[in-house]
């Protein structure tokens, strides 16, 4: 792996946890703006218990060694729960401002997957 390439990996990783553990903390918490939040997106209070441990678990996950499987299993997570996000905020209306926290994690999310180091991805089953 080229140097430039590992830089980038670790640079959007790190950004990549750091934003998925914060807003992971805030919704177990159940911080009221992000309570209220969700309830104007249409979405029951539940499903902060549910994304905050998924988030966390996932952030987990990016940093252990081996479990490559599990490590696209996390990337596939993160970007359906952000792009779930976004349609969201747009679904309901809500402007720019609300949308660009969930558009950036899911770029840093195919930015981390896309530069992922070669013991992090999945060899392919070859049927010989």
């Amino acid at each position: 792996m080229k140097k430039r390439n590992k830089v980038i990996y670790w640079i959007a990783t790190a950004w990549l946890a750091l934003g998925m553990l914060s807003t992971g903390i805030v919704q177990l918490l159940r911080v009221e703006e992000e309570a209220a939040a969700i309830a104007e997106l249409g979405y029951p209070a539940y499903i902060l218990t549910m994304l905050g441990i998924w988030k966390i678990l996932g952030v987990i996950v990016l940093f252990i060694p081996k479990f490559a499987l599990l490590k696209e299993w996390t990337y596939a997570g993160f970007f359906f729960a952000m792009s779930g996000a976004i349609f969201s905020h747009i679904a309901s209306g809500n402007p720019m401002g609300e949308i660009a926290p969930p558009l950036l994690l899911l770029v840093l999310t195919m930015i981390s997957w896309y530069f992922r180091p070669a013991s992090k991805k999945v060899v392919p089953f070859t049927d010989k």
